[in-house]
């Protein structure tokens, strides 16, 4: 049975604590992405940032004007100055979501399907204790069951051939929104290219993995970024 670390987007774009507010809004833009993990120095997941985080900053809506007397003194001083320093943030730290959900690499993906509908989120992180180790989106799942055409176990094999992929594709300079899956000895070519030449670099680096029995090509065109 598939897990999420078989399905995982294990290559994810994160940001440091001390990124600006304006640095995130333009990678979020330009990666065509939702949301970015923040992650400290010992790559340690501290939060996240989404663009639902982003959209409230005063920078993006502009100043709302002062609370009224009354709520400024019957309401909660210290969630008050929170919600400034979230809307009012210069950086990850200031704006991000702290402690958020998080999943295991061994969690099923019914499991993670029913947390992602519970909670309303597109995308939760994957940790090994504290560190990061992917991202599982709500586009994972359904690639993992496009994938999964009969039920089964994958095998130690497997996960052994992806783990040489992806060692493969962190030497490459394209691949960066790949997201591989493996099953059977077939790897399942997920994710976005910019040119038919990434396309095919891609199929010709996973085919000369060992191990693999066969490639399977359901990449598509990343959109290009609009002016």
């Amino acid at each position: 049975m598939l897990t999420v670390a078989d399905v995982m987007s294990r290559e994810v774009i994160h940001v440091a604590p001390d990124t600006p507010v304006q640095e995130i809004a333009k990678l979020l833009f330009e990666r065509h992405i939702s949301g970015a993990p923040v992650l400290d120095e010992g790559g340690r997941l501290v939060g996240v940032v989404s663009e639902g985080d982003l959209m409230r900053h005063a920078g993006a809506v502009g100043e709302t004007g002062p609370r009224s007397w009354w709520l400024r003194f019957f309401g909660d001083r210290e969630r008050g100055a929170a919600e400034y320093v979230k809307t009012h943030g210069r950086t990850a730290a200031d704006v991000m979501t702290r402690d958020p959900i998080t999943v295991a690499p061994d969690a099923r993906l019914a499991d993670v399907a029913r947390l992602l509908e519970r909670h309303r989120i597109k995308r939760v992180p994957v940790v090994d204790g504290e560190v990061l180790v992917g991202l599982v989106t709500r586009s994972n799942l359904l690639q993992g069951l496009a994938t999964a055409d009969k039920p089964g176990e994958v095998g130690a094999d497997d996960r052994e051939i992806a783990e040489r992929l992806a060692a493969e594709l962190r030497a490459q300079s394209f691949g960066t929104l790949l997201n591989p899956i493996v099953q059977d000895g077939v790897v399942h070519l997920w994710g976005m290219v910019d040119n038919d030449a990434e396309r095919r670099a891609l199929i010709l680096l996973a085919e000369q993995v060992p191990g693999v029995k066969a490639v399977e090509d359901h990449l598509g065109r990343r959109p290009m970024a609009r002016s």
